[in-house]
């Protein structure tokens, strides 16, 4: 039976949008493989690490009938890709093997039983839908999710937080060093909600969002939620535990702010980087009236220096950061001018962009 005979540019994206979330290496070997399962024209393909799950349905032709099976997704893929992205392609199950077929290519691979695949389990529960514009989710993620941890034991920093409530939706992390909080106003009343996503979710959730038009449904169930955009629905499990009080963690009433062109300070910061070792990333700013000025060192007794001339007539201030976390955030924004509030050289900054106050990024200062 032909399973899927189409060309290799749409079966190939198809495949890929459900692949992000395989691992090689699992200690279930079929969470390596895609769940295949024909129903008539239509080919819907899922794939899960036991905590997120993808579905998509495509027409992908081949003969009418019914059938299931599953076979490694990434092998799949790694084929489909040497092949020429018009070429007409082909999958024929064949006596518990696939058959790949593609100009003079024959590849014979491996299936396993598909009623052993372990679909995640869905919430009996989930709460009322509500839609967003794709793009919204996107700018929003791009904009916090560089500021998420990675691997820290304070689990539920390593995702997003997610908090919709009137026509407001609001994402917030943090890794406990710098903090990034955006926000939008949705056409939309939703339904209260705060849940926190977890890592992988936010950049699977990245990767296949669309700037296009078009709107992503959600709902949230105590432990899950469920994401449907684009012909796919997407299942994730929510990580459990109490974020931190991030309008606590947001300073108020700094009485130092200056107004910069974003590209230039972003410019001078990647200059004077090149000088910080690679352990320690630490620049010291120095501000002054007129003068911003930038500054860095190393053990090899290394030393980098820029200025810039800014409209400031506050306080002197020197202050020391991880430039790392300063040219995340400035890469991350999209703007022309960016406002940095201090209030001393031992409290948090706070950088946001003029006449919005729909984002806001906090970085600790550090010691130097």
């Amino acid at each position: 039976m032909i399973v899927i005979k189409d060309t290799q540019s749409k079966v190939l994206s198809v495949l890929q949008a459900v692949s992000g979330i395989v691992e090689r290496r699992h200690t279930l070997p079929i969470l390596a493989n895609v769940l295949i399962r024909k129903t008539g024209p239509s080919v819907q393909l899922t794939t899960s690490d036991l905590e997120i799950q993808i579905r998509t349905t495509a027409d992908l032709g081949g003969d009418a009938g019914d059938f299931t099976t599953t076979v490694g997704a990434r092998k799949l893929i790694d084929i489909l890709r040497s092949m020429p992205s018009d070429q007409v392609v082909s999958l024929e199950s064949s006596a518990a093997k696939l058959i790949l077929k593609g100009g003079k290519s024959k590849f014979t691979l491996q299936t396993m039983a598909a009623e052993d695949f372990p679909l995640v389990q869905e919430s009996a529960n989930f709460g009322p839908v509500f839609s967003v514009p794709q793009k919204t989710l996107k700018d929003l993620l791009s904009q916090v999710s560089f500021a998420m941890a990675v691997h820290d034991i304070r689990y539920y920093l390593n995702g997003i937080l997610f908090v919709a409530e009137g026509q407001q939706l609001s994402l917030v992390s943090t890794d406990g060093h710098r903090l990034a909080f955006a926000s939008a106003t949705l056409d939309v009343e939703v339904p209260k909600q705060e849940v926190i996503l977890p890592r992988k979710t936010v950049l699977e959730l990245q990767r296949l969002l669309s700037d296009a038009e078009g709107a992503i449904d959600m709902q949230f169930a105590n432990n899950q939620a469920k994401f449907s955009f684009g012909g796919m629905e997407f299942v994730t499990k929510l990580v459990e535990g109490k974020f931190p009080d991030y309008n606590r963690v947001i300073p108020r009433n700094h009485h130092n702010s200056i107004i910069l062109g974003r590209a230039a300070l972003l410019s001078t910061l990647q200059r004077t980087a090149i000088l910080t070792s690679d352990k320690f990333k630490g620049v010291r700013l120095n501000i002054d009236p007129g003068t911003l000025r930038v500054a860095a060192n190393n053990a090899e007794q290394e030393e980098a220096v820029d200025e810039l001339d800014i409209d400031y007539s506050g306080d002197s201030i020197e202050i020391g950061f991880n430039v790392t976390y300063l040219i995340d955030a400035l890469s991350n924004m999209t703007q022309e001018m960016v406002k940095i509030e201090l209030s001393d050289g031992n409290s948090s900054a706070l950088l946001t962009i003029p006449e919005n106050a729909q984002f806001k990024y906090v970085v600790m200062p550090m010691r130097i």
